[in-house]
Order: structure tokens, then C-alpha cells, then sequence
């Protein structure tokens, strides 16, 4: 038994358990929770551990390495041009902390080459290589002080895919390690797979003998948990593997990782990528890796944007951070590199703020705050709309006017003047006679100088 003062909690605390390497003959693929013909078991232990928010929290960024491996390849412009936004996005206090990159690729190679080149001090610029020796020459031969390293941490990859024993996998692993810090470099361990892998046997007395390493060289060697797969939970009491709050707590518990040498890694598959990744930062873990717009393999990485929306909601202020960037980001996307985002996406889909239900486009009429999440034109750029269509209604006429044309306070139109009621009359012949698409502006902005001229003329004025 282990007894210390704790210097974070200024308690004494009971350390009776500290797991060693379970060097198993078989793997355990948690067969009673994963049987692959059936949906994933949530499993409950009634376990539940602290909630500890670190001072200070920030998000990480992939877009360039895992989110570009399912996309479009970028060009060089692309990736400059979304680092510029990504750095303004950020803010003064680098809350976009930093953004990692390929290095395989002659384009890769320039795109780093010409971020690095802005100077910026945030996001800095860092790399993800194999558990490959030779890799770390192209991490030094680009000045880069930090890489991601690949060490694979279930028995699914363990044994399945590189054929190894744990044991095996662990004096490997150590020994990229070591050499990543031979050569000056902190080293970023990505444990694949992580909520799927043996945690005790493997991942915390692997997490332990990294800390070991890190005390011994002084070199802050960081921890990414790779919730590869999606499967990620955190539902209060939840039992490892897929506990997400458990994860975090048993590498600060058992491990004693500072949080800031901590990282959260979520992908989307099960829609738990934004909760996963907030509840990481809530039990300790400083980082959340992201991606913008969510882009990666399958359903995506958990996307930036949500985690600058979700840090200002926990910290009750942006940090610094420009979220108009964020709409910018999004028609960057659209307009330059022809990615089509779906319209009902939170944040940086067309329709994410756009109402078209007559009901509501009449709370909207009298008081946006009604029905629009915040204020979206003064936080992100992007007024509240009205889409008319068979269901708008004479408010939803209205306010498409008092919207398109920037009416403001005693200019506004009310859904009672008759040329709203002509309008209406116009748009319900449209769908009676089968339409099924959205009334379009241009459409609309015919149809009012048509029903009342000298009303077109005033509002039109002011456009």
C-alpha cells in the first residue's frame, strides 16, 4: 500500500492498487461486451469518480492528418488558408493549442513548411509518424518539437493486427519512446483504440512506465486516449473500457499524469464525439482533439467548432477566441473547396439557424430570442433566417422581408400589411399546383415589388 499527500486535492490519499502488465496468452476482446453481430453492450459498474476541470482546458487540431484522410485531397493553399483561420480562430490565448500534419507527402511537406513560415506561436505546428525509427529524421529535419507516435493499445491490434504479445508491444513501444527522446523530441503516445483495450492489463501499466520515463528525462511526454472506434460512454457509472470519465480518471489516479499532458481523441460513430470530448475535459484531461467541421474517417473526428462553442458555454466566456471565424471556415469549405456540409448541421450548416414552421417564424417575428439558440448574427456572423415554403405562414413572409432587407426596429414590415397577404396568396397557388421546393429570394423579392411597389421601393432602398 501507497500513502502520499496529494498536492492538487491537499489530502492524503490510499494508493492500494498500482497495475503491472497482465502478459496474457489470448487476447481479451471484451467478447460479453463487443460480439460484433449485435450492437455494442453499455455496462455498468456503479463506480463513479471525480469530476476535477483543469485550470486550463483548449482543443487540438487534426483536420490536416486524420480529417484529410477522408476527403478530397487538400491543396497547399487549402491547408495555409484554414491554419490562418484556425490561428485567428484561436485567439491571442492559442485555445486552438495546436494542429498536426502528415509528413509523408511532397505537398504535405510544403504546407507545414509554409504554416511554420507565418510564425505563428499558435496552433503549433507538431507531426504524427509511425512507431517507425526512421520517421523521427523527418521530425528533426523539420525543426518540429513535438510528434504524435502510434502505439495501439487494444488486444484487437495487439494481437489481430501486429501479431505481437503485450509484452512485445510494450518493449516496442518503449523503445520509440526512448529514442524520440534521444533526439530531443516529445514524444505524443496516440493509445489506438483505447475503449476497447484491456485498461489494467495494458494501458495503465503501460501509461505508468511512460511516466517513469517522463520524471527520468524531465521531458513532459504527453498521452493522447484514442477513442478510435466511437464507443466511448458517459453515462454516470459506466465500466471500463468505454468509460469515458473512468479513462481520463485512471491515468490521473494510477498513472498521476498531469492533465496537461492529457488528450482526449473522439470520433463520431456512435453521436458522442462533443460529449465525449467535454466530459474529458470535466474529469481532467486538458485537450480535446478535433477536427474542423468534424471531417474523418467514417462518421468524422469530434468537430472543432462544437468545442469552441461547447468551452465558452463551461467557461462562460470565448478565452479569447474570434467564433466568427467559424462561419468563415464554413464557406471556405463550401465555396473554395466545394464540400457540400449538411444543411441542418449545429453551427456551419445553412439551415442551422433557419426556421420554417409558421409558428415559430411568428415567435420570431415578435422576438428572435424565441426561437434562435443565441444571437447568431452578433456571436458568429450569421443572421436568423426564414425559409418560406407551404408552411411559413404570413409571419414567416414577414420576417423573410424584415430579414433580407436588414429592416431594423420601426421599419419593420407586421405579417398584417395586405401586401404580405398577397404574397401568401402567391406562394400557397406555387404548392397547390405541386411544388415541393423552397420559395427562393430572388422569387420572393419579385413577388413583393409586383404586390406593392411603393412598399419595394422603401425596403429595397435600404439593402
Amino acid at each position: 500500500m501507497i500513502v502520499k499527500y496529494n498536492k492538487i486535492h491537499h489530502v492524503i490519499e490510499e494508493h492500494a492498487y498500482k497495475p503491472n502488465l497482465q502478459d496474457v496468452d489470448h487476447p481479451n476482446l471484451h467478447r460479453k461486451i463487443f460480439t460484433y453481430g449485435e450492437i455494442p453492450k453499455t455496462t455498468f459498474n456503479m463506480r463513479h469518480v471525480p469530476m476535477e476541470c483543469p485550470r486550463d482546458i483548449y482543443m487540438t487540431d487534426t483536420t490536416f492528418r486524420d480529417g484529410q484522410q477522408a476527403c478530397k485531397p487538400f491543396s497547399v493553399k487549402n491547408i495555409v488558408d484554414l491554419y490562418k483561420m484556425m490561428h485567428r480562430l484561436g485567439g491571442p490565448n492559442g485555445l486552438i493549442r495546436q494542429s498536426e500534419f502528415f509528413l509523408y507527402s511532397d505537398k504535405d511537406k510544403e504546407a507545414l513548411v509554409k504554416c511554420q513560415e507565418l510564425g505563428y506561436e499558435f496552433p503549433e505546428v507538431t507531426a504524427w509518424i509511425r512507431a517507425n525509427e526512421k520517421d523521427f529524421e523527418l521530425v528533426k529535419q523539420f525543426g518540429l518539437r513535438e510528434t504524435g507516435i502510434l502505439v495501439s493499445c487494444s488486444d484487437y491490434h495487439i494481437f489481430k493486427k501486429m501479431n505481437m504479445t503485450r509484452a512485445q508491444a510494450l518493449d516496442k513501444y518503449l523503445g520509440i519512446v526512448k529514442s524520440a527522446l534521444s533526439l530531443g523530441i516529445v514524444p505524443r503516445c496516440h493509445f489506438e483504440d483505447i475503449t476497447r483495450a484491456d485498461y489494467f492489463g495494458f494501458v495503465v501499466p503501460f501509461a505508468i512506465e511512460l511516466m517513469k520515463l517522463s520524471r527520468e528525462s524531465g521531458v513532459p511526454i504527453k498521452i493522447r486516449a484514442c477513442d478510435t472506434m466511437g464507443y466511448g460512454v458517459t453515462y454516470p457509472g459506466t465500466a471500463l473500457p468505454r468509460s469515458v470519465q473512468g479513462i481520463i480518471y485512471g491515468f490521473r489516479y494510477y498513472a498521476e499524469i498531469p492533465s496537461e499532458q492529457l488528450e482526449w481523441h473522439g470520433h463520431n460513430d456512435f453521436y458522442k464525439a462533443v460529449v465525449n470530448s467535454a466530459t474529458a475535459w470535466l474529469h481532467g484531461c486538458s485537450a480535446v482533439n478535433t477536427t474542423l467541421l468534424g471531417i474523418g474517417e467514417r462518421t468524422g473526428n469530434t468537430p472543432l467548432e462544437a468545442m469552441a462553442i461547447e468551452y465558452t458555454s463551461l467557461r462562460g466566456t470565448p478565452g479569447g477566441m474570434d467564433l466568427t471565424v467559424i462561419s468563415e471556415i464554413a464557406d471556405y469549405f463550401e465555396h473554395e473547396m466545394g464540400m457540400d456540409i449538411p444543411e441542418r448541421t449545429p453551427f456551419v450548416g445553412r439551415n442551422f439557424n433557419v426556421t420554417k414552421a409558421g409558428i415559430h417564424a411568428d415567435g420570431m417575428l415578435k422576438d428572435q430570442e424565441i426561437y434562435n439558440i443565441f444571437d447568431t448574427e452578433k456571436i458568429l456572423g450569421r443572421p436568423a433566417r426564414v425559409v418560406v415554403d407551404s408552411f411559413s405562414g404570413l409571419a414567416g413572409i414577414a420576417f423573410w422581408i424584415n430579414s433580407y432587407y436588414g429592416l431594423k426596429d420601426e421599419a419593420k414590415v407586421d405579417k398584417k400589411h395586405p401586401a404580405i397577404a398577397l404574397i401568401k396568396e402567391k406562394v400557397d397557388e406555387q404548392y397547390a399546383l405541386g411544388r415541393t421546393t423552397v420559395i427562393s429570394d430572388g422569387e420572393l423579392d419579385a413577388m413583393l415589388r409586383e404586390a406593392d411597389p411603393e412598399l419595394y421601393a422603401a425596403v429595397a432602398g435600404r439593402a
